[in-house]
């Protein structure tokens, strides 16, 4: 009869550095702020009031705060684009590019462990990643070309009120897209889109920490995850 007893090590890795947390937590707040303000902008409520029009002009708030905050996601963004080569290994862009065959055999099991619930010990040691698994990696790929498609679409829409430049680069984007109601409704389904996935991502990052245990949703503020190694030890005893 084999007794199996296990003992980790734990040591302390720079994952993510200064750069991409800003990114990270600036990234969600201009999703946030957008996705409420843009919602607004499309189905704005009516609110009645005594005041005078020019003491009441709540919604070009709005619209300015979402224009704002456009430009500051699209900075970030760039900002990102530049980290990716840039960075460490672990945020630079041939991570997000996971087609190898150790990259599909990681998102198999990945895909087994999120949906299906299969979490065998051995199997997630196996399979564990320090920085993003593949599965995740693959789903950040769609996510910054989901980006550039509400960028290319927001500022479509804004370009034909905006009297500066950088909006107007975006102007053929309604006329590619047919019109302005296409370019509309692709850039609301890509919000909703944008929401879907951070619900996801809230889960999953909590998921596998409680999994994994590496301090998965306190890496994107300290940047440090706890990488574990195993040392099985075989006794026998009668």
């Amino acid at each position: 009869m084999d007794i199996i007893t296990r003992t980790y090590d734990f040591k302390r890795v720079l994952v993510w550095e200064l750069p991409v947390r800003i990114f990270h937590w600036l990234n969600a707040l201009c999703i946030t702020v957008l996705a409420i303000t843009g919602l607004i902008i499309a189905d704005p409520p009516a609110f009645m009031s005594t005041a005078e029009a020019s003491e009441s002009y709540w919604f070009g708030t709005v619209r300015m705060i979402h224009f704002i905050t456009a430009y500051i996601f699209l900075l970030n963004y760039i900002g990102r684009i530049y980290w990716a080569f840039k960075g460490n290994y672990y945020s630079n862009w041939r991570v997000f590019f996971p087609f190898s065959k150790k990259a599909r055999s990681n998102i198999k099991h990945v895909l087994k462990v999120d949906i299906l619930l299969q979490n065998e010990e051995k199997e997630v040691l196996k399979n564990i990643s320090v920085g993003h698994n593949y599965l995740a990696s693959l789903s950040y790929l769609v996510l910054f070309l989901l980006a550039l498609v509400q960028i290319f679409t927001g500022f479509g829409l804004y370009a034909p009120t905006s009297g500066w430049w950088l909006p107007k680069l975006f102007a053929w984007v309604p006329y590619v897209l047919g019109d302005e109601m296409t370019t509309r409704f692709v850039h609301h389904i890509s919000t909703w889109l944008f929401i879907i996935f951070t619900l996801v991502h809230v889960y999953l990052v909590f998921y596998h920490d409680w999994l994994e245990g590496r301090g998965e949703s306190s890496a994107m503020i300290s940047g440090y995850k706890f990488v574990r190694k195993e040392r099985v030890h075989g006794e026998d005893s009668i």
